[in-house]
């Protein structure tokens, strides 16, 4: 979808970038675990489970509440119809307003809750006939597609779309570059920062209908 759609690639990116920027503030306060790459903590739950078992609640707490925030984003989805962005992203921008007041309030456990809340449903954003089309908080899909892509390109298809999934993955990287940056040296103020990143994208969803 966003191969031949510049427009909704760029928009995607930018979401990408958001989720990484938070991803890297949430790994950095969560003490090395993650708020949208919930592989890597199911990874750390087997780690837990085969070494240490009464590490394993952490891991287990974050992957529900990952869960729990895509099935309240998609539950929104659908009942937003055609302001199914809009709504999402407007979900999203609440919790990490949340998330910036917990910091604030020095409530950690908060935070983290309301930080993977949102990454949960920010995945909503994409969808078409009930199904993700683009994920914006992993990129293991981006990157095989983009292999993938790259092998097309090789083999002398010029419209291979490899780009579009480099982009995408750039973008994640690009924000977690800056989230880490901001959360060493503005750790008050870095999570108001996403939040504004999401009211922005709410506006911007506006121009952007449901793909189906």
């Amino acid at each position: 979808m966003i191969v031949n759609d510049r427009q909704r690639r760029v928009f995607a990116t930018a979401l990408a970038a958001m989720a990484g920027f938070v991803d890297s503030v949430g790994f950095l306060s969560a003490h090395g675990y993650f708020v949208s790459f919930m592989s890597g903590n199911t990874t750390r739950l087997g780690v837990a489970l085969g070494t240490s078992p009464g590490d394993a609640l952490v891991p287990v707490l974050l992957i529900l509440g990952f869960i729990a925030g895509v099935t309240g984003g998609a539950l929104l989805s659908e009942r937003a119809g055609t302001f199914r962005k809009p709504a999402v992203l407007g979900l999203v921008t609440l919790l990490l307003i949340a998330a910036s007041l917990a910091r604030a309030a020095e409530g950690e456990a908060v935070m983290i809750a309301a930080l993977v809340l949102a990454m949960g449903a920010l995945n909503n954003t994409f969808q078409r006939n009930g199904e993700v089309t683009v994920g914006l908080t992993y990129m293991t899909g981006a990157l095989v597609k983009l292999g993938m892509g790259l092998a097309r390109r090789l083999s002398g298809h010029r419209d291979s779309g490899w780009l579009s999934w480099a982009q995408l993955w750039a973008g994640l990287l690009a924000g977690a570059v800056l989230g880490a940056y901001l959360q060493d040296r503005l750790p008050l103020g870095c999570l108001w920062i996403a939040s504004a990143w999401g009211a922005a994208m709410v506006a911007v969803a506006f121009r952007f209908p449901a793909e189906g």
